[in-house]
């Protein structure tokens, strides 16, 4: 059979989760599960899969939707325990204090801020953080998740302490003799070759982040403001890029300098240290306060169903108490992270293997302690004692987070296991490549000598799968290797640009879209969703694909 239409073919179920989303406007419910069945059949028919290598996958991606819930239930869990306490309430109040200007509110929350977790954890717990706190101090759902969204870009590249390079590069590359031969003649080790590849990542991510603060309030007024403009965030533009620059600067120089590990959570450290003193001081912030319409004034689409109704904070609660929750979040996070700590090994060592599942080479490994969810919990019982909550605040704020999850698990339980049926698709009886290499081989083949341009647009795809940049470049890395070895271009550029790529994918990927609705009850919005991030994605493509083919012009 012709590439062309094998790399169809493999592009099928992408398709079709595409259209039923965006152009039916379907919800992830419905649009999922047709999107699996179009892989097992595909899988099955054309690249001979066998029925237990599909059931194995399909097995493997259900215990990872189970690891997606229990996140996703450990931070609605946390939310609803601080809106019990009152927490929420002293929280917004604080922000409002720092600026009522919602342009300034979602730079700080969810470029800054989010950008913190999203170093320290990944792994789908941004949103769900991000959104409800957004949502709590009077942004529409629709517009926190957006937010929310577009910011896990440029931090995703380093999100969890580097795990996008350090496991999903690595972990492609090794045992590639092409590549052994490869670093040799550059004169490095392993070791060092990632820090390269990481250093070019730093420069690309560095150069196009410093505008999504830019980008995210452009995108802002211009689907939630009265006048739906995006000359209304303009204002605001310089405060935009002085954040994007504090995070920047650091970020880059750290990935240059030190390594893959820590850039995006020295960007947003320091970030967060340099901009929220001067949005207080109002240093670039604009004269005017720009705001939402009146809430009646609301599209319901903007709405989720979560309430947005917020304890009043007990008087004796300072702001510190308030945030102490989000702030032991935050530093356990980062702690168990930390390679170096032995936090890491003791959460790590609970581990659950399940060998050759039905006989196959499928095999899954779970960590449930290591998992962003039980700091989450963790975090729910010291906060319940903090802010003395009676018991019976505990039980609704468990039984609302329970409720919120009845939605989120189908959408969830068929995507993942699509992605990995997908995946997993190398094992079968055509002797072809697995579907994603297959996709891949047939546009590289059509694109050639400006592939620099379009690298970017597998790394994207892979994530858009999957839901992690992390199996996107596990999954491409060795074949954009490839890729740059025929046409005589920098591998490390390639390898970078695949993992810039990747990161944009976060943005779009129905396992993150999924959880971030579910936290603020917008379950069947995600094709709305989609269509809105659509131009974000191709912004931040095109940006790299720009700085990609002009690296290559100068450097070869």
């Amino acid at each position: 059979m012709q590439l062309a239409l094998l790399s169809l073919l493999a592009l099928a179920p992408i398709l079709t989760a595409f259209l039923l989303l965006v152009v039916a406007n379907r919800p992830a419910t419905q649009s999922m599960p047709v999107a699996y069945l179009v892989t097992v059949v595909i899988a099955f028919l054309v690249w001979k899969v066998s029925f237990i290598q599909i059931a194995a996958s399909t097995i493997e991606g259900l215990v990872v939707t189970l690891e997606v819930l229990y996140i996703v239930f450990g931070a609605i869990l946390l939310l609803n325990t601080l809106q019990e306490s009152g927490a929420i309430g002293k929280i917004r109040q604080g922000l409002l204090g720092v600026s009522r200007d919602r342009r300034i509110q979602v730079i700080l929350i969810a470029w800054l801020l989010g950008s913190f977790i999203e170093a320290a954890s990944g792994f789908g717990s941004t949103p769900v953080i991000v959104v409800p706190l957004l949502v709590a101090i009077g942004f529409p759902a629709m517009a926190a998740v957006i937010a929310a969204l577009i910011i896990q870009s440029t931090s995703s590249a380093f999100g969890a302490v580097g795990t996008p390079v350090i496991i999903g590069i690595s972990n492609g590359l090794e045992g590639s003799e092409a590549v052994a031969q490869e670093i040799s003649r550059l004169g490095l080790d392993f070791s060092d070759y990632l820090v390269t590849i990481g250093a070019k990542i730093g420069w690309i991510q560095g150069a196009i982040g410093i505008f999504i603060p830019l980008l995210l309030i452009m995108t802002l007024t211009a689907y939630f403001g009265d006048r739906k403009s995006w000359k209304d965030a303009l204002p605001a533009a310089g405060f935009a890029l002085f954040a994007g620059l504090a995070f920047g600067i650091p970020f880059v120089l750290t990935a240059v300098l030190i390594g893959p590990e820590f850039p995006s959570l020295v960007g947003a450290l320091v970030g967060l240290a340099i901009v929220v003193p001067a949005a207080k001081a109002g240093f670039l912030t604009p004269k005017q306060t720009w705001d939402f319409p009146d809430r009646a004034q609301w599209s319901p689409a903007w709405l989720g169903t979560a309430s947005s109704a917020l304890s009043n904070p007990p008087a004796q609660m300072s702001a510190f108490q308030a945030w102490t929750p989000y702030l032991l979040l935050g530093i356990i996070l980062a702690l168990s992270r930390f390679r170096f700590l032995p936090l890491r090994r003791w959460l790590q060592s609970a581990q659950l293997d399940f060998s050759n599942i039905l006989g196959t080479q499928v095999s899954i490994s779970s960590q449930p302690l290591f998992l962003p969810g039980t700091i989450f919990l963790v975090v729910v019982i010291l906060t319940y004692f903090l802010h003395k909550l009676q018991i019976h605040q505990l039980k609704r704020a468990i039984a609302g987070a329970s409720a919120k999850l009845l939605g989120t698990a189908l959408a969830i339980g068929a995507s993942v296991p699509m992605a990995k049926v997908f995946i997993n698709s190398d094992v079968n009886g055509s002797g072809l490549p697995s579907m994603p290499l297959t996709l891949a081989d047939g546009v590289s083949s059509l694109l050639g000598p400006i592939w620099p341009f379009f690298a970017p647009v597998i790394g994207m795809i892979g994530t858009f799968v999957s839901g992690s940049a992390t199996v996107s470049n596990m999954m491409f890395s060795v074949f954009q290797f490839g890729v740059a070895e025929q046409i005589g271009v920098s591998a490390s550029l390639i390898l970078a640009l695949q993992c810039v790529g990747a990161t944009s994918g976060n943005i779009i990927a129905v396992a993150n879209i999924v959880p971030a609705v579910a936290t603020v009850g917008l379950i069947g919005r995600e094709g709305i969703l989609l269509r809105q991030l659509l131009l974000p994605v191709a912004l931040y493509l095109i940006a790299a694909g720009v700085i990609g083919v002009f690296a290559v012009w100068v450097f070869g």
